[in-house]
C-alpha cells in the first residue's frame, strides 16, 4: 500500500456521523433490499437475457463498492471539532466572504472532500477557494482562478462553530 492511502482524511464531527449514517442505511437497507430483488430475478429463469437480473446485480455492485469506500474513509477519519478552534481560516472554519464585484455575501465551511458539497456550503479543503482562504483572517482580501476569471473576494468573518 502506498503511503498516501494510509494518510488521515480530515472530517468535521457531523460529516462523520453523516457518513456514518449513510453506510448504515446501505448496510440495513439497501444491502438487503437488492439481494431480495436478485433472489427474485434469478427466479424468472435465463439470467442471460434477464434486465431486472443484470441491473440489481449492478447496483449491488455499485453498493458494495461505496460500503467499502465508506469504511475506508471511517476507518482514517481524523475527526475534529471546529468549536475547539480559533485564529485565521483552517480547516472545519466558517467563512462568510463577499464578492468584491458583485457584493453578494457567501458562507461556506471548510470540510475535508468526503463531506464537501458546494451546494450546501461544504468547500473542500482542496478546492481552489479553500486553498486561497487557508491562514487569512477576517478583513483580508483574496483572488481566486476560478474557470470564469479571476474572483475577489473579502473576508468578513472567521467562525469555528
Amino acid at each position: 500500500m502506498s503511503v498516501v492511502s494510509m494518510e488521515k482524511i480530515p472530517l468535521t464531527r457531523s460529516g462523520a456521523v453523516q457518513l456514518e449514517a449513510e453506510m448504515k442505511t446501505l448496510k440495513s437497507v439497501e444491502r438487503p433490499t437488492i439481494i431480495k430483488a436478485i433472489a427474485e430475478a434469478r427466479e424468472l429463469g435465463d439470467l442471460k437475457e434477464n434486465a431486472e437480473y443484470h441491473s440489481a446485480r449492478e447496483k449491488q455492485g455499485f453498493i458494495e463498492g461505496r460500503i467499502k469506500e465508506l469504511e475506508a474513509i471511517l476507518g482514517r477519519a481524523d475527526i475534529i471539532d471546529p468549536a475547539k478552534l480559533s485564529g485565521s481560516v483552517k480547516f472545519g472554519a466558517t467563512v462568510t466572504l463577499v464578492d468584491e464585484d458583485t457584493d453578494e455575501e457567501k458562507i461556506y465551511q471548510v470540510v475535508g472532500e468526503p463531506e464537501a458539497d458546494i451546494e450546501s456550503g461544504k468547500l473542500n479543503m482542496r478546492s481552489p477557494l479553500a486553498r486561497a482562504l487557508i491562514g487569512k483572517d477576517e478583513g483580508d482580501s483574496i483572488e481566486v482562478r476560478t474557470p470564469g476569471g479571476a474572483r475577489s473576494y473579502e473576508i468578513l468573518k472567521v467562525e469555528f462553530i
